[in-house]
């Protein structure tokens, strides 16, 4: 083990579980995380709708977010730090509920096979079922509903944050307050070994390795070690709504059209996914002309009671896309011998921080991946040409 430290770029969520991992597997490896805004201002993991499902369409995926699940299960006990209350993200099992059209009945049939292999709780509704269990949604033009039963819904996702950060601040990982400009490295036989972390006020941080979990901001970070990181950051605007509309038992619905809406006290959130063009780096303001012209009417039009519908707040947050695949990008690149990514999440970075958070902190301190195999997640897909497809998308 290095007297230099562990660096890692970025302190959200994923930085942070990556962090907590490190320290509580090598309670002697020095771990610094260098975060500029220490606030999360503008930080994807403080913008969220903060949600978790198991209905994905790739066994990988399935698997980190079952352990996520039984992480933010027993995160009071995990994350406990002494002296402070035991945190508690407060997650409510309300399930996913994707519906589908004709169009969409064959892959939603063909996710649902492969998540009840993966032992997933999930139950496939028919029309009529829809209209039985849930007699506020209109299902014109639905077929089919996949339901989660359980170990599906949403919580409070800075409040992990910030019980990831705390816990590993707890047990020894220091975080510093500054803005990473660059790298040192030194290169040998065409590849790179970073030595250094440059920071904005013209000081440098030697380290024997580097961590990026820069989230939207990942692509820049890659850029110093000469690797070209498909990965950007994509505005999603989350509005808070509320409605005299009583939607009993509702759970995360996702439309056809792409519209997610959950219940959030005695309101409602909800978001889209854009259509058509979806540009890079766009202000984090949020689109209330889509609201008006896109995402009332078809709310309204699936959930009748949803005409009377007031906007009481909204925000915009960054996805951090990857634009290969929508699939994380977790481990090495052969560009760079002490270097390991973290990035490219495209949305699933609070459920998936636990999993990839102890996952990389087996890789970096024995080489290999002990608990859960992330391999398929690795960068060598990118480089092959051959996506990891993901067809649960939202």
């Amino acid at each position: 083990m290095s007297d230099l430290p562990l660096v890692i770029v970025g302190g959200g969520v994923i930085g942070s579980a990556i962090a907590y991992f490190l320290k509580r597997q090598a309670p002697q490896q020095d771990v610094v995380v260098v975060e500029r805004d220490p606030v999360y201002t503008r930080a994807s993991s403080a913008l969220s709708a903060s949600s978790i499902r198991q209905q994905f369409s790739t066994p990988i995926n399935i698997a980190i977010s079952q352990f996520g699940v039984g992480f933010l299960r027993q995160m009071g006990d995990l994350l406990a730090v002494p002296g402070q209350p035991a945190p508690d993200a407060g997650l409510v099992e309300g399930g996913y509920l994707y519906l589908a059209t004709p169009a969409g009945e064959p892959v939603l049939r063909a996710n649902h096979a492969v998540q009840r292999s993966q032992g997933v709780d999930v139950a496939l509704l028919s029309r009529d079922q829809l209209a039985q269990r849930f007699p506020w949604l209109d299902t014109n033009g639905l077929v089919l509903g996949s339901l989660g039963l359980s170990a599906e819904g949403w919580f409070d996702g800075y409040l992990l944050l910030q019980a990831l950060r705390a816990k590993a601040i707890a047990l020894g990982a220091r975080f510093v307050r500054a803005e990473a400009t660059g790298a040192q490295l030194e290169t040998a036989d065409g590849v790179h070994h970073v030595r250094a972390l440059r920071l904005a006020d013209g000081s440098t941080l030697a380290c024997s390795g580097l961590v990026n979990a820069a989230g939207p901001w990942a692509r820049q970070v890659a850029a110093w070690l000469d690797i070209d990181l498909p990965v950007s950051a994509r505005r999603r605007t989350v509005f808070h709504l509320s409605s005299p509309a009583h939607l009993q038992g509702c759970p995360l619905l996702i439309d056809p059209s792409g519209i997610w809406l959950r219940p959030e006290g005695k309101g409602y959130l909800c978001g889209f996914c854009p259509v058509g063009d979806d540009p890079d780096d766009l202000p984090l303001e949020p689109d209330h002309a889509a609201f008006e012209d896109h995402v009332w009417p078809t709310l309204a039009a699936r959930i009748p009671g949803f005409e009377a519908l007031r906007v009481q707040s909204a925000w915009a947050g960054y996805y951090e896309m990857n634009t290969f695949d929508q699939n994380a990008l977790v481990g090495p690149h052969p560009a760079c011998d002490n270097a390991w990514l973290a990035n490219g999440f495209s949305g699933h970075g609070l459920q998936q921080a636990p999993a990839v958070g102890r996952g990389l902190a087996e890789l970096i301190l024995t080489g290999r991946y002990q608990s859960l195999d992330l391999s398929d997640l690795g960068f060598e897909r990118v480089q092959r040409g051959q996506p990891l497809r993901e067809h649960c998308i939202i």
